[in-house]
């Protein structure tokens, strides 16, 4: 081969090689028409009775459904499915899970028979390179997603998956895996991490629960969590475990914190993000939810 050829030949390769990578992320998502970019929310979901109480919290949950189109398909994070490995929810028909105790029947009479997307299962595993996603058909739908999807969709007529949380891995690996699935945003899918920014279930003042109001230490972690995400300080927040005792004390475990991490490393460059449903109950724990959308 001529010299001059050769060099012609090796200049093209890297456009090839990005070519092939953006084919396949479409047709990974070729399922899904294209839409606007959705937003991405981050649900303080709180106590399971806010599935069937009538309070501020439940309020801001339906008026927040009531400013984002409505969803192709739901995908949920929720700090309720741990799993070593990552999977993702396959089946047609979802079942509600009940996976708390010691409360009315009224609480565990609630179903949400959402159905469930085996498409966007499969696409959501294979555009998720960091790991191997298993699909799932065993799961359902845990209270950190239904007790707060259902004041969003009471029709329950948007189909819904759920992503498990790898309880082995660290804050940055979820955060790096989360913007894997950007490409849903603009898929018409609404992505949703459930959990609870402040949530020390072993400090709470369990006769204080109507009671709107927090420790001083977990108003110090609120504060300084709005100001980083506010300042688009990433960084810091999946330091979290160096913030000092506040935040120890307001993620003595991390599971409801990373659903936050998820919907934050979605976050576009030219999006803004707002709060809702912001204040504490208990003393221990934060209502605090987050919606990123288009400027």
């Amino acid at each position: 081969m001529e010299r001059r050829k050769f060099l012609q030949s090796l200049a093209i390769i890297p456009l090839t090689y990005t070519a092939m990578k953006l084919n396949e992320l479409n047709k990974i998502t070729e399922g899904f028409d294209k839409t606007d970019t959705m937003p991405v929310l981050f649900l303080g979901h709180g106590s399971p009775m806010n599935a069937i109480e009538e309070n501020e919290f439940v309020t801001g949950f339906r008026n927040i459904g009531k400013t984002i189109p409505k969803p192709k398909s739901i995908l949920c994070i929720s700090a309720h499915w741990e799993t070593r490995g990552s999977y993702v929810t396959a089946m047609e028909t979802p079942k509600t899970i009940h996976d708390f105790g010691g409360f009315p029947q009224a609480l565990y009479n609630v179903q949400y028979p959402a159905p469930g997307s085996p498409d966007l299962a499969k696409t959501t595993k294979d555009l998720i390179k960091k790991t191997e996603v298993g699909l799932d058909d065993k799961w359902g739908l845990d209270h950190g997603c239904w007790s707060v999807v259902k004041h969003l969709y009471p029709k329950a007529d948007v189909p819904i998956v759920q992503l498990s949380l790898d309880y082995s891995q660290s804050a940055q690996y979820h955060y790096d895996l989360a913007k894997e699935l950007s490409s849903l945003r603009k898929k018409g899918i609404l992505i949703i991490g459930s959990g609870n920014i402040v949530h020390n279930l072993g400090e709470l003042a369990w006769n204080r629960l109507n009671e709107n109001f927090g420790f001083d230490w977990a108003i110090e972690a609120n504060e300084k969590m709005k100001k980083y995400m506010l300042a688009n300080d990433h960084q810091s927040l999946i330091n979290y475990k160096s913030q000092g005792k506040a935040f120890d004390l307001a993620i003595p475990s991390p599971e409801h914190y990373l659903p936050l991490l998820y919907a934050l490393a979605l976050k576009e460059e030219n999006e803004k993000l707002s709060f809702f449903n912001d204040s504490a109950v208990g003393g221990s724990l934060s209502m605090t939810s987050v919606k990123i959308d288009k400027a």
